[in-house]
């Protein structure tokens, strides 16, 4: 057996090593995130905690993968090394749940999953060397894998339930019980996941032939992708670009997803080296295909995305999709590069471009993967700087974005804003740092507006005057003049007034709709709609509720118990104010 392969014997001890440690692993990261609080509302825990269980998580599974007898302790120090690095990145990058589901930790995932594959050949090696069909072979494989461990934890699972159920047929339900503890199911799940590995790595011959499969079929489906593509470049000279804006918003991902699907089927034609290419001709035609596609595509996507920042300006994701567009644009040169080159032994020349690629990827993908190139600071720079130049209208500006989107700069530049000069803009960002969540801040644009759309449809008796926001963002409650955009609406109000009396004209059209006939079964009913009254204290006005009054005195409280003690009940007219329209009483009197 040569240096560069690897031991031709099995390692029945694999399987329970790597059991041990996955179900270690497993238990000490539900240990770390148990913080003992309750689910609702949901509780973020510590920068340390996450960054710590991404350290134990990302070491484990790199560790399981890489691991084989040959050089083991070298599986053991890479895998430390990527736990290490990866914990102080997510710790360095600060955040709750959501640091696992932000572009920094897939660009962090991304160049763990390069990095491995390049390692086992390393190692299998025992030097800086890296034959491409041994790390092609290693990237598909591990692939294949992953998948087959995920489903084979689906499987475990099933049948523990499917056995606690049986148990509880028959009064035992131990099984059941430890199913609802999280360090158990932590147990299970890290024991499954190790566990499946170890034996599929013991099967080295069928998880090989298993990969060579699954390559097999994808690359069934070149072809029908590759036709697709040149049919859709070639059509668009003939619909022309604008077609693509006015079709969806989301062109850049889908175009992206096509460059990435053209990837993943072309290089399941070319395989691991000339020996694994495909043979037949439609197939090796589709891979092409594929390949002449992946440039143009990339060109759109760039086109697409500068459209939007030119239109919108930066945000983190727009500045993500510019890197995507950056790699898909640099394999597509690549690709058509090794076409023109080789013509049908492109494959030949596409392979080690292949590989210089990917050291590239990982690298730029963990140098992103920290704060070190800070999205969010060029984003909260350039769309303040866009709202301050007046390009945007402080109505359109995307004040949630900058809240809660782009992290600690966005927060740091709405506390500048609410020092701005601008008495609008100040306002407006003093309003949206009170916000506790964004639905909040969308709920101050809907008031806005709807307020703004009032003044259409509002007429103000005694006499026409202009009507304060502070009143018409009240006005527009279900039992005022309410926000549907064809209902006008009288409003008693004059200038300086302390209250206000607002009756919409569907309640008037309610009132003055013949009643249906009555009958004993169904006893006609009269109209519950009526007029409503807003009470101003300060600058702030509110709707008054008819129900409600002020508490009882002292006073009144004791003459009150007095009075019911000696049965002195009765009744008074007393003086009342009412709404009157057309010398006809509507709604019930107040005070």
């Amino acid at each position: 057996m040569t240096e560069g392969t690897r031991d031709g014997i099995g390692w029945p001890i694999r399987p329970i090593v790597l059991a041990l440690v996955g179900a270690l692993a497993a238990l000490a990261v539900q240990q770390v995130l148990d913080i003992a609080k309750p689910r609702f509302p949901a509780v973020d825990p510590a920068a340390w905690r996450i960054a710590l269980a991404t350290a134990i998580g990302t070491g484990a599974v790199t560790f399981c993968f890489a691991l084989e007898r040959r050089r083991w302790w070298w599986a053991a120090l890479f895998g430390a090394v990527v736990g290490l690095v990866s914990g102080l990145i997510v710790y360095w990058n600060g955040g709750g749940w959501g640091a696992w589901y932000n572009w920094h930790s897939a660009s962090l995932f991304l160049a763990i999953a390069i990095a491995v594959p390049l390692f086992q050949t390393a190692r299998d090696h025992g030097a800086w060397r890296f034959p491409y069909a041994d790390v092609h072979g290693e990237a598909w494989t591990n692939v294949v894998l992953w998948g087959a461990c995920w489903l084979f934890i689906g499987v475990v699972f099933a049948l523990a339930w499917l056995l606690a159920a049986l148990f509880d047929l028959i009064g035992l339900h131990f099984l059941r019980d430890l199913l609802r503890h999280g360090w158990f199911d932590a147990l299970l799940f890290g024991a499954s996941f190790g566990g499946a590995l170890g034996l599929l790595r013991e099967r080295d011959g069928v998880l090989r032939l298993l990969q060579r499969v699954v390559t097999a079929v994808l690359a069934v489906l070149a072809p029908v992708l590759g036709a697709g593509l040149l049919v859709f470049l070639l059509a668009l000279p003939f619909t022309g670009l604008d077609a693509l804006w006015e079709a969806t918003k989301s062109t850049t991902p889908i175009l992206l997803g096509c460059v990435i699907g053209a990837l993943i089927l072309s290089n399941a034609v070319i395989g691991n080296g000339t020996d694994e290419e495909a043979t037949n001709p439609v197939l090796r035609f589709g891979a092409m295909a594929l390949a002449l596609a992946v440039l143009p595509l990339a060109v759109i996507a760039g086109i697409a995305t500068g459209l939007r920042i030119g239109q919108y300006g930066l945000t983190p994701d727009r500045l993500w999709a510019v890197v995507f567009v950056g790699f898909a644009s640099v394999y597509g040169v690549a690709y058509l590069v090794a076409l023109v080159r080789g013509r049908h032994a492109w494959s030949a020349f596409v392979r080690p471009s292949n590989l210089r690629i990917a050291f590239v990827v990982a690298g730029v993908g963990l140098l992103l993967a920290t704060p070190i190139v800070s999205f969010n600071t060029l984003s909260s720079a350039d769309q303040v700087a866009r709202l301050e130049a007046g390009r945007v209208s402080v109505a359109k500006f995307d004040w949630a974005a900058l809240s809660f989107d782009f992290g600690d700069p966005g927060k740091a530049a709405l506390r500048r804003l609410a020092r701005s000069a601008n008495p609008v803009i100040a306002a407006r960002a003093k309003d949206v740092a009170t916000k506790t969540g964004r639905w909040d801040i969308a709920g101050i644009d809907r008031t806005q507006t709807d307020a703004d759309l009032l003044v259409k449809r509002l007429r103000v008796l005694p006499a026409t005057v202009p009507v304060p926001f502070a009143l018409r963002s009240v006005l527009t409650d279900w039992q005022g003049c309410r926000s549907d955009r064809e209902n006008r609406c009288t409003l008693l109000y004059a200038p300086g007034a302390r209250e206000a009396v607002s009756i919409s004209q569907s309640c008037i059209d309610d009132l003055t709709r013949d009643p249906p006939t009555a009958t004993p079964a169904s006893p006609a009913l009269r109209s519950g709609c009526g007029a409503a009254r807003y009470r101003r204290t300060g600058d702030a006005w509110a709707r008054v509720d008819d129900d409600a009054r002020l508490p009882l005195t002292p006073a009144e409280r004791a003459a009150l118990k007095a009075g019911d003690a000696a049965g002195r009940v009765e009744i008074r007219a007393v003086p009342a104010r009412r709404v009157f329209v057309g010398g006809v009483p509507v709604g019930d009197p107040f005070e």
